[in-house]
């Protein structure tokens, strides 16, 4: 195939176009007895913008393929523009073949156009078009009707290219918001993170206090068992010999063993009673650990507030953020001291001052601490509660109602 001609001045991008009425035929000259125009038949002023808007990329590239240009299988979008618009404009048998793939490319919209339409129904249709936003059809069906006037292809002409400006605003403003949206994104993802790793270190104390409470059970049992075989076989024998010797003098020895046996008994018995506190403690800590876990934080929100701030003393500092998310869950203002590792002992009676509690975990406490925690609630008439461990489910348990070790 011939090399195709160089594109004339007029044929650069529709943003570069300054449209003089000079370059537009007269009414007759646009009419070709009743027949469509062809591409060559427009002036070539049009020729970027129909290219442009009626074809697309790969639709343009399929025809220059046919045309035999081989190189337009990787050729850029703006050089196959370029090339189209070039081809548009002369009358061979490639000039053809780009007419046929516009003609199929917007058939629904020719036919809907009746051949025999003056200006006015014409104006008419190309309005009802543009507002609906159906432009590549009715542009090339209306630029090749042999009824549009000078008039008529100057306002369709001059919308399509002013269209062009107000895509690619949009199309700036579009790129913005979907950069912002983005970044939204990404910090949803790494909140949703933090999330799941909170909850995964939640999930891991439940099971460890889960597994504690059993083995507490079964000491429990056990020394409920060891109690039961000791002191009702010992009480037996002795009752025994004391009714066939009352006058032995083993009578004071037995006696003695009898009162030693119960005092252990009382010890075991005690032991027991604290296991039993204890088991029942880890109990109330599971089942907070388990209703954080389970319940949607949006319902911790709609709960009313606790009557004031709830001051933290001493426990991991590696848990401190894990303690703010908990109470701030469940609408509690939480104040929090190390205890004196690295906050300073000064600062506990201003903050005891502004808290209407105070929780301290018993594990991870000084003696010196705990000392000065007790003496300066006692003095301000501050409650405080012992906490069994520093760990969540403790916390979980002190602020959720469902108490602690031990109160003031």
């Amino acid at each position: 195939m011939p090399t195709l001609p160089r594109l004339k001045s007029h044929g650069v991008p529709m943003t570069g176009i300054s449209l003089p009425l000079s370059a537009l035929p007269n009414d007759g000259e646009m009419k070709s007895g009743a027949q469509r125009l062809r591409s060559w038949e427009i002036p070539s002023t049009f020729h970027c913008s129909i290219i442009g808007t009626c074809l697309t990329a790969g639709e343009l590239r399929q025809v220059l393929i046919k045309t035999g240009q081989d190189d337009a299988r990787t050729a850029t979008d703006h050089a196959l523009h370029g090339c189209g618009v070039r081809l548009a404009g002369q009358r061979d048998q490639a000039a053809k073949l780009l007419n046929k793939a516009l003609d199929k490319r917007h058939e629904a919209s020719i036919k809907r156009i009746p051949r025999q339409a003056d200006e006015a129904e014409l104006r008419q249709i190309w309005r009802a078009s543009f507002d609906r936003g159906d432009i590549a059809g009715p542009y090339w069906a209306l630029m090749t009707h042999p009824g549009s006037t000078q008039t008529l292809i100057r306002e369709i002409f001059g919308e399509v290219h002013m269209l062009s400006h107000l895509v690619g605003s949009a199309s700036r403003l579009d790129i913005a918001r979907l950069t912002q949206l983005e970044k939204d994104l990404e910090q949803a993802r790494q909140k949703a993170a933090r999330q799941e790793q909170r909850l995964k270190v939640a999930a891991d104390e439940r099971t460890d206090q889960q597994q504690r409470i059993r083995q507490l059970e079964e000491r429990l049992i056990q020394a409920e068992a060891i109690a039961a075989s000791i002191v009702r076989p010992m009480a037996s024998r002795e009752n025994a010999a004391a009714l066939l010797h009352p006058d032995d003098a083993r009578t004071a020895g037995l006696s003695q063993k009898i009162a030693e046996m119960e005092e252990k008994h009382e010890a075991l018995r005690n032991a027991a009673d604290r296991l039993q506190a204890l088991n029942h403690a880890l109990l109330r800590e599971n089942e907070a650990l388990e209703a954080a876990i389970a319940t949607n934080p949006r319902e911790h929100s709609a709960r009313p507030s606790p009557p004031g701030p709830i001051l933290y003393v001493g426990g991991r500092r590696n848990l401190f953020d894990h303690l703010r998310t908990c109470a701030e869950s469940r609408n509690v203002d939480l104040l929090l001291h190390d205890g004196g590792m690295e906050d300073s002992t000064t600062l506990l009676p201003a903050l005891i001052g502004q808290a209407a509690t105070v929780l301290f975990p018993v594990d991870h406490i000084s003696h010196t601490a705990a000392g000065i925690l007790k003496r300066l609630c006692r003095e301000q008439d501050k409650p405080y509660t012992p906490l069994r461990s520093a760990g969540l489910a403790s916390f979980l348990a002190a602020i959720s109602g469902g108490g602690a070790d031990g109160k003031a």
